[in-house]
């Protein structure tokens, strides 16, 4: 069976080692090249073409946001996951327009790490929960929001609901379990919320549902 190929990018050496260290324990993953600067990864992924970049925001000379636009141009395949400590929705933002498919904390436990890698490689993507309830309660307040959400009335009752349940990191199978409906019914309505809300993935929807208060803030 292959393995999902990841790059590593981050400036400080001993978090990146650590994160190494970590990830070469799991079977299914094998680490392909180290970046210490936006510069440096954007070459690696050219070179490389890895299937996940673990993505620092903060590095020198070119940020790890500008290094993700470039990124999705020379390997649109490549899943970018931002891991960082900013837990400012606008970094957040500004991450998931630029190509991100994840934003995980540098605090996240290594089995959310893991289960990260996995989702944006099969195509899904992940918010860190904290960052996903931030959002939610900041921009369900504003009257920008409320108008927002009636511009996305044409989602049905079941896109909405699968929505929330993206937007609180649930995975396509764990969507289908807690709805009883297959997995392929639930990548159905992905494609039309998608289209709909005229965007390129899971994660942005998601986001785009949180910042217009269309879906209530999570439980947890």
């Amino acid at each position: 069976m292959s393995k999902i190929r990841v790059l590593l990018a981050d400036d400080h050496d001993l978090f990146r080692q650590g994160v190494r260290r970590l990830l070469e324990g799991v079977s299914d993953l094998e680490i392909v090249g180290e970046g210490r600067t936006g510069e440096e990864t954007v070459r690696l992924v050219e070179d490389l073409v890895p299937d996940i970049v673990l993505l620092d925001i903060t590095m020198p000379g070119l940020s790890g946001i500008d290094a993700a636009r470039l990124i999705k141009t020379a390997s649109p395949r490549t899943g970018v996951i931002m891991l960082t400590v900013h837990a400012d929705e606008e970094f957040l933002f500004e991450a998931i327009k630029a190509g991100a498919m994840g934003y995980l904390l540098k605090d996240a436990s290594p089995d959310d790490l893991v289960r990260a890698i996995r989702l944006i490689y099969g195509g899904e993507g992940l918010l860190a929960p904290s960052m996903a309830a931030k959002v939610m309660r900041e921009f369900a307040r504003t009257r920008e929001a409320k108008e927002l959400a009636g511009v996305l009335n044409p989602l049905t009752v079941r896109e909405i609901e699968i929505l929330q349940h993206v937007a609180e990191g649930l995975a396509n199978k764990e969507i289908a379990h807690k709805l009883s409906i297959s997995e392929r019914t639930v990548k159905n309505h992905l494609s039309n919320i998608m289209e709909k809300l005229h965007v390129n993935s899971r994660t942005q929807a998601a986001v785009y549902a949180l910042r217009s208060g269309l879906v209530p803030p999570p439980s947890r």
